[in-house]
């Protein structure tokens, strides 16, 4: 017998492969339910109902799925985000929630500065001609530019984007970084930090958003943030869809307003060729599109099922669970956490 006996675990997102996590929890004795895209809400809230644990990646943990899980003991977002979770709904039941913040900041900084490189490089177009015709002689329209130079400009300069800015630096890049939240003691040598995002909008070569998103930030690159940058520069997203307006970005493309983006995520995942709004991009050369995955390396999952059988572990044994994001929405539950610094 294990030590979870009669214990059940709940996860979603099952098109998402957590087997490490999902075989242990299953050898200590917990029923584990694996939920996939096609449950929704309603599939969600009957799964939950005698759930010790629900596990949850990109799902949407409202109100009512909260209300429902009468024996829940925690959410455990496998992943950084938080912005699907209902967590005032979470505190008033009393139900902790940790995320798992650190697994893959390295990694999706790498992601992001591949993405950024392939707008520079011009690698969609070029590649484009390579799989079309065999060959691409050096014509005006496949030139490409150097990083060595340029000025990247960071909305967030939390661990992402920290890595990001050592990056560039290692490329001779200049760095700015908007962040209200970071001190002038704590910007790293070499970062510019600019008080005014539109300013440093304007100065910028390429933007790349490594916000959080919350009520503060949803649409903080708007039209007229759009309308800030140069019409040579790029945008890179891999933090979330909804930071960015995206009706105001393809606007900006279609009109050439700025040089091109290169986009890991979106207010309405998954996209689609067509009956999407944001279907038009898979048409224009000047925009590289990655599915969400800048996150998805053997290294990083390894790291990330680690933490997460943690934090399983940690809440199906009755300890408090553990919160290393310093994420104030976390940071401000009163009941079955402790914080670590």
């Amino acid at each position: 017998m294990g030590k979870l006996d009669g214990l059940k675990v709940v996860r979603t997102d099952g098109e998402l492969d957590l087997g490490r996590v999902d075989e242990r929890l299953r050898g200590h004795g917990a029923r584990v339910v694996v939920l996939g895209e096609g449950a929704g809400e309603d599939g969600l809230v009957a799964e939950v109902a005698d759930a010790d644990l629900l596990l949850m990646c990109y799902a949407r943990v409202t109100a009512r799925v909260i209300a429902s899980a009468v024996k829940l003991r925690a959410i455990v977002k496998y992943g950084v985000g938080i912005d699907a979770i209902d967590l005032v709904a979470a505190r008033e039941r009393g139900v902790p929630v940790a995320n798992v913040p650190a697994y893959a900041e390295e990694t999706v900084a790498e992601g992001a500065f591949a993405l950024m490189m392939g707008l520079f490089k011009r690698f969609k177009a070029v590649h484009g001609e390579m799989q079309g015709r065999g060959w691409a002689w050096p014509e005006a329209r496949w030139l490409g530019e150097d990083l060595s130079g340029k000025t990247l400009g960071l909305v967030g300069l939390g661990r992402i984007g920290r890595s990001m800015a050592r990056m560039a630096g290692a490329f001779r890049m200049r760095v700015l970084a908007h962040d209200p939240f970071v001190s002038d003691a704590s910007v790293p040598a070499g970062v510019e930090r600019c008080g005014d995002l539109h300013a440093m909008l304007a100065r910028s070569d390429a933007v790349s958003v490594h916000c959080v998103l919350d009520a503060g930030t949803r649409h903080l690159i708007g039209e007229r943030e759009l309308g800030c940058m140069k019409r040579s520069a790029y945008l890179v997203n891999v933090s979330r869809g909804e930071i960015v307006d995206e009706t105001a970005l393809v606007k900006a493309l279609r009109e050439g307003r700025i040089a091109g983006a290169a986009l890991d995520v979106y207010g309405r995942e998954p996209l689609a060729h067509s009956g999407h709004p944001l279907s038009a991009l898979f048409g224009m050369p000047n925009v590289l599109l990655w599915p969400h995955l800048t996150f998805y390396t053997a290294e990083a999952m390894a790291r990330l099922e680690e933490e997460t059988l943690e934090r399983c572990l940690e809440a199906l044994g009755g300890r408090p669970l553990t919160v290393l994001s310093h994420d104030p929405r976390l940071r401000a539950q009163t009941r079955g956490v402790r914080f670590v610094d």
